[in-house]
Protein backbone atom coordinates (compact mmCIF):
# COMPACT_ATOMS: atom_id res chain seq x y z
CA UNK A 1 0.00 0.00 0.00
CA UNK A 2 1.78 3.35 -0.83
CA UNK A 3 2.13 5.83 1.62
CA UNK A 4 -0.48 8.75 2.08
CA UNK A 5 0.86 12.14 0.65
CA UNK A 6 1.61 14.31 3.06
CA UNK A 7 -0.92 16.70 3.14
CA UNK A 8 -3.35 14.05 4.04
CA UNK A 9 -1.42 12.53 6.51
CA UNK A 10 -1.57 15.83 8.47
CA UNK A 11 -5.12 16.36 7.70
CA UNK A 12 -6.23 12.83 8.96
CA UNK A 13 -3.51 13.29 12.31
CA UNK A 14 -6.56 15.46 13.73
CA UNK A 15 -9.50 14.30 14.99
CA UNK A 16 -12.87 15.54 13.86
CA UNK A 17 -13.63 17.00 16.85
CA UNK A 18 -10.01 18.85 16.64
CA UNK A 19 -11.02 20.16 12.97
CA UNK A 20 -14.42 21.46 13.94
CA UNK A 21 -12.84 23.75 16.86
CA UNK A 22 -10.10 24.61 15.03
CA UNK A 23 -13.14 26.22 12.51
CA UNK A 24 -15.40 27.79 15.08
CA UNK A 25 -12.06 29.42 16.83
CA UNK A 26 -11.01 30.57 13.45
CA UNK A 27 -14.54 31.65 12.12
CA UNK A 28 -15.31 33.43 15.40
CA UNK A 29 -11.92 35.11 15.45
CA UNK A 30 -12.74 36.17 11.90
CA UNK A 31 -16.43 37.58 13.28
CA UNK A 32 -15.20 39.86 15.39
CA UNK A 33 -12.20 41.35 13.79
CA UNK A 34 -14.99 42.44 11.57
CA UNK A 35 -16.36 44.12 14.57
CA UNK A 36 -13.42 45.78 15.08
CA UNK A 37 -12.70 46.48 11.54
CA UNK A 38 -15.44 48.46 11.19
CA UNK A 39 -15.16 51.16 14.45
CA UNK A 40 -11.67 51.92 13.14
CA UNK A 41 -12.25 54.05 10.36
CA UNK A 42 -13.50 57.07 12.23
CA UNK A 43 -10.12 57.29 13.96
CA UNK A 44 -8.60 57.30 10.29
CA UNK A 45 -10.79 59.85 8.91
CA UNK A 46 -10.47 62.90 11.88
CA UNK A 47 -7.24 64.05 9.84
CA UNK A 48 -9.14 64.52 6.74
CA UNK A 49 -12.30 65.85 8.22
CA UNK A 50 -10.10 68.94 10.03
CA UNK A 51 -7.15 69.95 8.23
CA UNK A 52 -4.81 72.66 9.85
CA UNK A 53 -5.26 75.12 7.79
CA UNK A 54 -7.20 78.15 9.17
CA UNK A 55 -4.56 79.94 10.36
CA UNK A 56 -0.30 80.05 10.59
CA UNK A 57 -0.29 80.41 14.50
CA UNK A 58 -2.57 77.21 14.90
CA UNK A 59 -0.17 75.12 12.72
CA UNK A 60 3.12 73.90 14.26
CA UNK A 61 5.17 73.84 11.65
CA UNK A 62 8.86 74.62 11.82
CA UNK A 63 8.55 76.40 7.75
CA UNK A 64 5.85 77.68 5.77
CA UNK A 65 6.92 75.51 3.11
CA UNK A 66 5.83 72.70 5.71
CA UNK A 67 3.04 73.85 6.24
CA UNK A 68 1.71 74.96 2.31
CA UNK A 69 2.80 70.91 1.72
CA UNK A 70 0.44 70.03 4.45
CA UNK A 71 -2.77 72.14 3.25
CA UNK A 72 -2.52 71.18 -0.28
CA UNK A 73 -5.23 69.00 -1.40
CA UNK A 74 -4.84 66.10 -3.04
CA UNK A 75 -8.13 66.50 -5.27
CA UNK A 76 -10.06 69.60 -5.18
CA UNK A 77 -13.64 68.67 -4.12
CA UNK A 78 -16.73 70.82 -4.50
CA UNK A 79 -18.44 69.76 -1.34
CA UNK A 80 -15.08 70.00 1.28
CA UNK A 81 -14.06 73.36 2.13
CA UNK A 82 -10.27 74.37 2.48
CA UNK A 83 -10.12 72.88 6.66
CA UNK A 84 -12.27 70.04 5.71
CA UNK A 85 -15.64 68.80 6.02
CA UNK A 86 -18.12 71.48 7.41
CA UNK A 87 -19.14 71.13 10.39
CA UNK A 88 -15.76 69.60 11.51
CA UNK A 89 -13.95 72.97 9.94
CA UNK A 90 -14.56 74.74 13.18
CA UNK A 91 -11.90 75.73 15.70
CA UNK A 92 -14.07 73.59 17.78
CA UNK A 93 -12.97 70.62 15.99
CA UNK A 94 -11.81 68.76 18.24
CA UNK A 95 -14.97 68.75 20.96
CA UNK A 96 -17.43 67.76 17.62
CA UNK A 97 -15.03 65.21 16.82
CA UNK A 98 -14.73 63.88 20.61
CA UNK A 99 -18.87 64.16 20.76
CA UNK A 100 -18.88 61.16 17.60
CA UNK A 101 -16.36 59.18 19.45
CA UNK A 102 -18.24 59.70 22.85
CA UNK A 103 -22.15 59.19 20.95
CA UNK A 104 -21.04 55.48 19.58
CA UNK A 105 -19.26 54.73 22.82
CA UNK A 106 -21.89 55.79 25.30
CA UNK A 107 -24.51 53.63 23.07
CA UNK A 108 -22.04 50.35 23.63
CA UNK A 109 -21.74 51.13 26.88
CA UNK A 110 -25.31 51.03 27.61
CA UNK A 111 -26.36 48.50 24.81
CA UNK A 112 -23.82 46.47 26.13
CA UNK A 113 -25.65 46.20 29.68
CA UNK A 114 -28.82 44.81 27.61
CA UNK A 115 -27.26 42.98 24.96
CA UNK A 116 -25.91 40.06 27.86
CA UNK A 117 -29.65 39.60 29.33
CA UNK A 118 -31.35 39.68 25.72
CA UNK A 119 -28.20 37.28 24.21
CA UNK A 120 -28.15 34.68 26.69
CA UNK A 121 -32.21 33.99 25.31
CA UNK A 122 -32.00 34.01 22.02
CA UNK A 123 -30.06 31.47 19.51
CA UNK A 124 -26.38 32.74 19.17
CA UNK A 125 -26.28 32.76 15.48
CA UNK A 126 -28.91 34.57 14.90
CA UNK A 127 -28.45 37.17 17.74
CA UNK A 128 -24.71 37.41 15.91
CA UNK A 129 -25.80 37.22 12.43
CA UNK A 130 -28.11 40.28 12.53
CA UNK A 131 -26.60 42.39 14.59
CA UNK A 132 -23.67 42.35 12.30
CA UNK A 133 -25.49 42.98 8.86
CA UNK A 134 -27.38 46.03 11.33
CA UNK A 135 -23.60 46.96 11.93
CA UNK A 136 -22.56 47.13 8.54
CA UNK A 137 -25.84 49.31 7.69
CA UNK A 138 -24.81 52.02 9.91
CA UNK A 139 -21.08 52.14 9.43
CA UNK A 140 -21.90 52.75 5.72
CA UNK A 141 -24.57 54.97 6.75
CA UNK A 142 -21.46 57.79 8.17
CA UNK A 143 -19.65 56.81 5.03
CA UNK A 144 -22.67 58.30 2.61
CA UNK A 145 -23.04 61.56 3.79
CA UNK A 146 -19.91 62.41 1.77
CA UNK A 147 -21.60 61.24 -1.03
CA UNK A 148 -24.93 62.88 -0.56
CA UNK A 149 -23.29 66.07 1.17
CA UNK A 150 -24.57 66.08 4.29
CA UNK A 151 -22.96 68.84 6.49
CA UNK A 152 -25.43 68.10 9.68
CA UNK A 153 -23.75 67.24 12.67
CA UNK A 154 -26.96 65.60 14.32
CA UNK A 155 -27.07 62.96 10.60
CA UNK A 156 -23.03 61.70 12.11
CA UNK A 157 -24.27 61.37 15.57
CA UNK A 158 -27.04 59.63 15.12
CA UNK A 159 -24.89 57.33 12.90
CA UNK A 160 -22.81 56.22 15.49
CA UNK A 161 -25.50 56.27 18.31
CA UNK A 162 -27.14 52.83 16.30
CA UNK A 163 -24.23 51.76 15.12
CA UNK A 164 -22.86 51.41 19.05
CA UNK A 165 -25.88 50.03 19.93
CA UNK A 166 -26.21 47.01 17.19
CA UNK A 167 -22.08 46.32 17.49
CA UNK A 168 -23.15 45.22 21.64
CA UNK A 169 -24.31 41.71 19.84
CA UNK A 170 -20.25 40.71 19.26
CA UNK A 171 -18.68 40.34 21.97
CA UNK A 172 -21.70 38.58 24.66
CA UNK A 173 -22.15 36.36 21.28
CA UNK A 174 -18.27 35.25 20.29
CA UNK A 175 -17.22 34.90 24.31
CA UNK A 176 -19.97 32.47 24.90
CA UNK A 177 -19.47 30.70 21.57
CA UNK A 178 -15.72 30.15 22.37
CA UNK A 179 -16.66 29.43 26.04
CA UNK A 180 -18.83 26.36 24.66
CA UNK A 181 -16.54 24.86 22.44
CA UNK A 182 -13.27 25.48 24.68
CA UNK A 183 -12.91 23.91 28.45
CA UNK A 184 -10.46 25.69 30.51
CA UNK A 185 -7.37 23.94 30.15
CA UNK A 186 -4.71 26.87 28.90
CA UNK A 187 -7.62 29.26 29.04
CA UNK A 188 -5.32 32.35 29.07
CA UNK A 189 -2.91 31.28 25.72
CA UNK A 190 -5.68 29.93 23.26
CA UNK A 191 -7.76 33.11 24.24
CA UNK A 192 -4.96 35.65 24.04
CA UNK A 193 -4.03 34.20 20.66
CA UNK A 194 -7.93 34.44 19.39
CA UNK A 195 -8.09 38.10 21.66
CA UNK A 196 -5.71 39.24 18.99
CA UNK A 197 -8.70 39.58 16.58
CA UNK A 198 -9.14 42.92 18.32
CA UNK A 199 -5.55 43.96 16.71
CA UNK A 200 -6.08 42.34 13.70
CA UNK A 201 -9.42 43.71 13.21
CA UNK A 202 -7.54 47.42 13.56
CA UNK A 203 -4.88 46.81 11.37
CA UNK A 204 -7.05 45.91 8.49
CA UNK A 205 -9.76 48.58 9.67
CA UNK A 206 -6.53 51.52 9.55
CA UNK A 207 -5.05 50.34 6.29
CA UNK A 208 -8.43 49.82 4.60
CA UNK A 209 -10.12 53.12 5.92
CA UNK A 210 -6.35 54.85 4.98
CA UNK A 211 -6.27 53.58 1.49
CA UNK A 212 -8.92 56.08 0.47
CA UNK A 213 -9.10 58.67 2.91
CA UNK A 214 -7.56 61.03 1.11
CA UNK A 215 -9.37 60.84 -1.69
CA UNK A 216 -12.66 59.62 -1.10
CA UNK A 217 -13.24 59.17 2.69
CA UNK A 218 -16.64 58.20 1.98
CA UNK A 219 -15.38 54.60 0.79
CA UNK A 220 -13.19 54.29 4.03
CA UNK A 221 -17.16 53.72 5.95
CA UNK A 222 -18.96 52.01 2.85
CA UNK A 223 -16.38 49.19 2.60
CA UNK A 224 -15.60 48.12 6.06
CA UNK A 225 -19.68 48.67 6.64
CA UNK A 226 -19.48 46.01 3.49
CA UNK A 227 -17.41 43.52 5.17
CA UNK A 228 -18.67 43.40 8.15
CA UNK A 229 -22.69 42.72 6.52
CA UNK A 230 -20.75 39.84 4.20
CA UNK A 231 -18.99 38.30 7.53
CA UNK A 232 -22.90 38.32 8.90
CA UNK A 233 -23.86 36.28 6.20
CA UNK A 234 -20.98 34.24 6.67
CA UNK A 235 -21.96 33.83 10.45
CA UNK A 236 -25.38 32.74 9.91
CA UNK A 237 -24.19 29.90 7.23
CA UNK A 238 -21.98 28.40 9.27
CA UNK A 239 -21.51 29.54 13.03
CA UNK A 240 -22.16 26.17 15.16
CA UNK A 241 -22.73 27.17 18.60
CA UNK A 242 -22.37 23.92 20.59
CA UNK A 243 -20.48 20.62 20.05
CA UNK A 244 -23.57 19.08 20.64
CA UNK A 245 -24.84 20.58 17.48
CA UNK A 246 -23.27 18.21 14.97
CA UNK A 247 -22.15 15.20 17.67
CA UNK A 248 -18.87 16.43 18.91
CA UNK A 249 -17.54 15.39 22.32
CA UNK A 250 -18.14 17.84 24.85
CA UNK A 251 -15.02 19.80 26.65
CA UNK A 252 -12.90 17.44 28.87
CA UNK A 253 -13.76 19.34 32.32
CA UNK A 254 -13.20 18.28 36.02
CA UNK A 255 -16.38 20.57 36.83
CA UNK A 256 -20.28 20.23 36.20
CA UNK A 257 -21.67 22.60 33.83
CA UNK A 258 -24.55 23.41 31.71
CA UNK A 259 -23.39 24.87 28.20
CA UNK A 260 -25.47 27.32 26.62
CA UNK A 261 -26.95 26.47 23.38
CA UNK A 262 -29.11 29.09 22.28
CA UNK A 263 -32.84 27.64 23.28
CA UNK A 264 -31.55 23.96 24.62
CA UNK A 265 -29.05 22.73 27.23
CA UNK A 266 -27.56 19.22 28.13
CA UNK A 267 -25.66 18.15 31.46
CA UNK A 268 -21.88 16.18 32.33
CA UNK A 269 -21.38 14.65 35.44
CA UNK A 270 -18.82 15.55 37.47
CA UNK A 271 -16.17 12.47 38.18
CA UNK A 272 -15.55 11.50 42.09
CA UNK A 273 -12.34 13.40 43.51
CA UNK A 274 -9.93 11.48 45.29
CA UNK A 275 -9.39 12.23 49.32
CA UNK A 276 -5.82 14.24 48.64
CA UNK A 277 -7.89 16.70 45.67
CA UNK A 278 -10.49 17.46 48.82
CA UNK A 279 -8.39 18.23 51.25
CA UNK A 280 -7.43 21.40 49.50
CA UNK A 281 -7.76 24.63 51.37
CA UNK A 282 -11.10 26.61 50.26
CA UNK A 283 -10.87 29.87 49.22
CA UNK A 284 -14.61 30.71 47.45
CA UNK A 285 -13.24 33.77 45.89
CA UNK A 286 -10.81 32.25 44.13
CA UNK A 287 -12.46 29.53 42.69
CA UNK A 288 -12.26 29.57 38.70
CA UNK A 289 -10.36 32.08 38.03
CA UNK A 290 -7.99 30.47 37.19
CA UNK A 291 -7.35 26.59 35.91
CA UNK A 292 -8.89 23.24 37.03
CA UNK A 293 -5.93 22.27 38.73
CA UNK A 294 -5.20 25.27 40.49
CA UNK A 295 -4.58 25.56 44.23
CA UNK A 296 -7.01 27.12 46.35
CA UNK A 297 -10.02 25.32 43.77
CA UNK A 298 -13.40 24.02 45.74
CA UNK A 299 -13.57 20.59 45.04
CA UNK A 300 -16.61 18.51 45.98
CA UNK A 301 -16.42 14.45 47.04
CA UNK A 302 -19.84 13.06 45.42
CA UNK A 303 -21.18 13.07 41.63
CA UNK A 304 -23.16 15.86 40.94
CA UNK A 305 -25.43 15.66 37.83
CA UNK A 306 -26.84 19.25 36.78
CA UNK A 307 -30.11 18.97 35.22
CA UNK A 308 -30.93 20.47 31.45
CA UNK A 309 -34.51 20.24 31.22
CA UNK A 310 -34.73 22.65 27.76
CA UNK A 311 -34.80 26.16 27.59
CA UNK A 312 -36.67 27.16 30.66
CA UNK A 313 -35.03 24.16 32.89
CA UNK A 314 -32.09 26.31 34.04
CA UNK A 315 -32.84 29.52 34.42
CA UNK A 316 -31.17 32.75 33.11
CA UNK A 317 -29.04 34.71 36.22
CA UNK A 318 -30.06 38.26 37.29
CA UNK A 319 -28.12 41.07 36.77
CA UNK A 320 -27.42 41.58 40.49
CA UNK A 321 -26.70 37.78 40.75
CA UNK A 322 -24.50 38.38 38.42
CA UNK A 323 -22.75 40.94 40.42
CA UNK A 324 -22.82 39.14 43.06
CA UNK A 325 -20.07 36.86 42.02
CA UNK A 326 -16.18 37.19 43.74
CA UNK A 327 -14.67 38.91 40.91
CA UNK A 328 -16.76 40.50 38.74
CA UNK A 329 -17.39 44.13 40.31
CA UNK A 330 -13.22 44.46 40.75
CA UNK A 331 -12.25 43.46 37.62
CA UNK A 332 -15.05 45.30 35.85
CA UNK A 333 -14.09 48.62 37.50
CA UNK A 334 -10.07 47.73 36.41
CA UNK A 335 -11.61 47.58 32.89
CA UNK A 336 -13.03 50.41 32.86
CA UNK A 337 -9.89 52.37 33.46
CA UNK A 338 -7.65 49.77 31.15
CA UNK A 339 -10.44 50.39 28.56
CA UNK A 340 -10.26 54.12 28.63
CA UNK A 341 -6.73 53.90 27.89
CA UNK A 342 -6.76 51.64 25.06
CA UNK A 343 -9.96 53.19 23.27
CA UNK A 344 -8.45 56.24 24.21
CA UNK A 345 -5.15 55.75 21.67
CA UNK A 346 -8.02 53.64 19.11
CA UNK A 347 -9.58 57.02 18.40
CA UNK A 348 -6.62 59.48 18.74
CA UNK A 349 -3.52 58.02 17.97
CA UNK A 350 -3.82 59.16 14.42
CA UNK A 351 -4.71 62.52 14.59
CA UNK A 352 -1.66 62.64 17.60
CA UNK A 353 0.79 61.19 14.92
CA UNK A 354 -0.87 63.44 11.91
CA UNK A 355 0.17 66.71 14.79
CA UNK A 356 3.67 65.75 16.34
CA UNK A 357 4.96 63.92 13.31
CA UNK A 358 3.48 66.36 10.48
CA UNK A 359 2.36 63.20 8.46
CA UNK A 360 -0.93 63.10 6.10
CA UNK A 361 -3.72 61.29 7.46
CA UNK A 362 -3.21 58.12 5.50
CA UNK A 363 0.72 57.37 6.73
CA UNK A 364 -0.51 58.72 10.23
CA UNK A 365 -2.75 55.77 9.83
CA UNK A 366 -0.67 53.28 8.73
CA UNK A 367 2.16 53.90 11.28
CA UNK A 368 -0.78 53.58 14.21
CA UNK A 369 -1.48 50.39 13.37
CA UNK A 370 1.90 49.11 15.07
CA UNK A 371 0.02 50.27 18.68
CA UNK A 372 -2.27 47.33 17.49
CA UNK A 373 0.73 45.36 16.11
CA UNK A 374 2.23 45.84 19.97
CA UNK A 375 -1.30 44.71 21.68
CA UNK A 376 -1.15 41.29 19.89
CA UNK A 377 1.96 40.05 21.21
CA UNK A 378 0.52 42.09 24.71
CA UNK A 379 -2.35 39.63 24.91
CA UNK A 380 -0.67 36.78 24.13
CA UNK A 381 1.83 37.48 26.59
CA UNK A 382 -0.54 38.08 29.40
CA UNK A 383 -2.40 34.68 28.34
CA UNK A 384 0.82 33.19 28.60
CA UNK A 385 2.26 34.25 31.78
CA UNK A 386 -1.24 34.11 33.83
CA UNK A 387 -1.48 30.59 33.16
CA UNK A 388 1.94 29.26 33.96
CA UNK A 389 1.53 31.73 36.54
CA UNK A 390 -2.20 30.78 37.58
CA UNK A 391 -2.65 34.50 38.41
CA UNK A 392 -5.02 36.48 36.29
CA UNK A 393 -4.79 39.29 38.72
CA UNK A 394 -1.51 39.68 39.30
CA UNK A 395 -0.31 39.35 35.58
CA UNK A 396 -2.79 42.19 34.89
CA UNK A 397 -1.59 43.96 37.74
CA UNK A 398 2.17 43.69 36.72
CA UNK A 399 1.60 44.60 33.06
CA UNK A 400 -0.91 48.17 34.35
CA UNK A 401 2.10 48.91 37.06
CA UNK A 402 5.15 48.89 33.63
CA UNK A 403 1.90 50.71 30.91
CA UNK A 404 1.89 53.73 33.71
CA UNK A 405 6.02 54.93 33.15
CA UNK A 406 6.01 53.77 29.10
CA UNK A 407 3.08 56.26 28.20
CA UNK A 408 5.07 58.91 30.22
CA UNK A 409 8.32 57.95 27.88
CA UNK A 410 5.99 57.75 24.42
CA UNK A 411 4.75 61.15 25.46
CA UNK A 412 8.44 62.53 25.37
CA UNK A 413 10.21 59.90 23.40
CA UNK A 414 7.77 60.49 20.21
CA UNK A 415 8.75 63.79 19.62
CA UNK A 416 12.40 62.71 19.53
CA UNK A 417 11.51 61.22 15.58
CA UNK A 418 10.00 58.75 13.61
CA UNK A 419 11.96 55.78 14.79
CA UNK A 420 11.86 56.54 18.27
CA UNK A 421 7.84 56.70 17.69
CA UNK A 422 7.56 53.67 16.14
CA UNK A 423 9.78 51.83 19.19
CA UNK A 424 7.30 53.30 21.63
CA UNK A 425 4.33 52.59 19.76
CA UNK A 426 5.21 48.78 19.87
CA UNK A 427 5.97 48.56 23.65
CA UNK A 428 3.26 50.79 24.56
CA UNK A 429 0.77 48.79 22.31
CA UNK A 430 1.33 45.24 24.33
CA UNK A 431 1.22 47.12 27.56
CA UNK A 432 -1.84 48.79 27.34
CA UNK A 433 -3.85 45.84 25.33
CA UNK A 434 -2.50 43.28 26.93
CA UNK A 435 -4.53 43.47 30.61
CA UNK A 436 -7.53 44.49 28.61
CA UNK A 437 -7.22 41.35 26.61
CA UNK A 438 -7.04 39.68 29.25
CA UNK A 439 -10.43 40.61 31.49
CA UNK A 440 -11.92 40.60 28.27
CA UNK A 441 -11.52 37.26 27.33
CA UNK A 442 -10.02 34.68 30.03
CA UNK A 443 -11.12 36.31 33.18
CA UNK A 444 -14.62 36.69 31.64
CA UNK A 445 -14.81 33.17 30.71
CA UNK A 446 -13.51 32.40 34.64
CA UNK A 447 -15.94 34.29 35.99
CA UNK A 448 -18.79 33.50 34.11
CA UNK A 449 -17.93 29.53 35.15
CA UNK A 450 -17.53 30.29 39.17
CA UNK A 451 -18.36 27.70 41.49
CA UNK A 452 -21.06 29.60 42.95
CA UNK A 453 -22.98 29.24 39.92
CA UNK A 454 -23.58 25.76 40.55
CA UNK A 455 -23.35 24.75 37.02
CA UNK A 456 -25.19 27.45 35.22
CA UNK A 457 -23.42 28.29 32.28
CA UNK A 458 -26.21 30.59 31.09
CA UNK A 459 -24.31 33.03 33.28
CA UNK A 460 -21.27 33.84 31.18
CA UNK A 461 -23.23 35.77 28.50
CA UNK A 462 -24.74 38.04 31.42
CA UNK A 463 -20.79 38.23 32.86
CA UNK A 464 -19.36 38.80 29.99
CA UNK A 465 -21.75 42.25 29.11
CA UNK A 466 -21.18 43.76 32.72
CA UNK A 467 -17.50 43.28 32.70
CA UNK A 468 -17.15 44.87 28.94
CA UNK A 469 -20.38 47.06 29.63
CA UNK A 470 -18.07 48.40 32.59
CA UNK A 471 -15.42 48.85 30.71
CA UNK A 472 -17.07 50.33 27.77
CA UNK A 473 -18.49 53.56 30.24
CA UNK A 474 -14.28 53.92 30.19
CA UNK A 475 -13.91 53.51 26.52
CA UNK A 476 -16.27 56.57 26.17
CA UNK A 477 -15.29 57.98 28.61
CA UNK A 478 -11.52 58.47 27.43
CA UNK A 479 -11.73 59.95 23.96
CA UNK A 480 -14.28 62.27 25.04
CA UNK A 481 -11.80 63.48 28.27
CA UNK A 482 -9.03 63.66 25.11
CA UNK A 483 -11.12 65.96 23.17
CA UNK A 484 -11.41 68.03 26.09
CA UNK A 485 -7.87 68.02 27.54
CA UNK A 486 -5.79 68.05 23.95
CA UNK A 487 -6.24 72.00 23.49
CA UNK A 488 -4.63 72.96 26.48
CA UNK A 489 -1.74 70.37 24.67
CA UNK A 490 -1.10 66.51 24.15
CA UNK A 491 1.00 66.16 27.40
CA UNK A 492 -1.67 66.43 29.76
CA UNK A 493 -3.45 63.76 27.63
CA UNK A 494 -0.84 61.46 28.95
CA UNK A 495 -1.26 62.51 31.89
CA UNK A 496 -4.88 61.57 32.31
CA UNK A 497 -4.12 58.34 30.60
CA UNK A 498 -1.41 57.48 33.78
CA UNK A 499 -4.07 58.32 35.96
CA UNK A 500 -6.21 55.81 34.76
CA UNK A 501 -4.11 52.91 34.84
CA UNK A 502 -2.70 53.72 38.28
CA UNK A 503 -6.92 53.77 39.11
CA UNK A 504 -7.03 50.08 37.35
CA UNK A 505 -4.30 49.12 39.18
CA UNK A 506 -5.85 49.91 42.30
CA UNK A 507 -8.93 47.96 42.03
CA UNK A 508 -6.95 44.93 41.61
CA UNK A 509 -5.23 45.06 44.74
CA UNK A 510 -7.19 43.27 46.53
CA UNK A 511 -7.91 40.09 44.61
CA UNK A 512 -3.97 40.21 43.49
CA UNK A 513 -3.51 40.29 47.72
CA UNK A 514 -5.66 37.22 47.85
CA UNK A 515 -3.75 35.64 44.96
CA UNK A 516 -0.47 35.61 46.83
CA UNK A 517 -2.32 34.91 49.81
CA UNK A 518 -3.68 31.35 48.66
CA UNK A 519 0.11 30.72 46.82
CA UNK A 520 1.69 30.87 50.68
CA UNK A 521 -1.15 28.92 52.11
CA UNK A 522 -0.28 26.91 49.50
CA UNK A 523 3.00 26.59 49.58
CA UNK A 524 2.27 25.48 53.55
CA UNK A 525 -0.03 23.10 53.30
CA UNK A 526 2.39 21.10 50.61
CA UNK A 527 5.04 21.62 53.37
CA UNK A 528 2.76 20.37 55.69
Amino acid sequence: MARLPPGIHFITSFSRDQWYRAFIFSLTFLLYASFHLSRKPISIVKGELHKHCAASHEVEFTSYKEYAVQIQPVRKLSNVSRCGWEPFDKNNYKQLLGALDYSFLCAYAVGMYLSGIIGERLPIRYYLAVGMLASGLFTAMFGLGYFYNIHNLWFYIMAQIANGLVQTTGWPSVVTCIGNWFGKGRRGLIMGIWNSHTSVGNILGSLIAAYWVSTCWGLSFVMPGVIIAVMGIVCFLFLIEHPKDVSCSCTPSSTSKTFLNGASRFRVQMPILNAKETSKPQDPEMQHLLTDSENCSVSLNSSVVVTGEGRHGTSAISFLGALRIPGVIEFSLCLLFAKLVSYTFLFWLPLYITNVEHLDAKRAGDLSTLFDVGGIFGGILAGLISDRLEKRASTCGMMLLLAAPTLYMFSAVSKMGLEATVVMLLISGALVNGPYALITTAVSADLGTHKSLKGNARALSTVTAIIDGTGSVGAALGPLLAGLISPSGWNNVFYMLMVADACALLFLLRLIQKELRCNADHTLFKEH
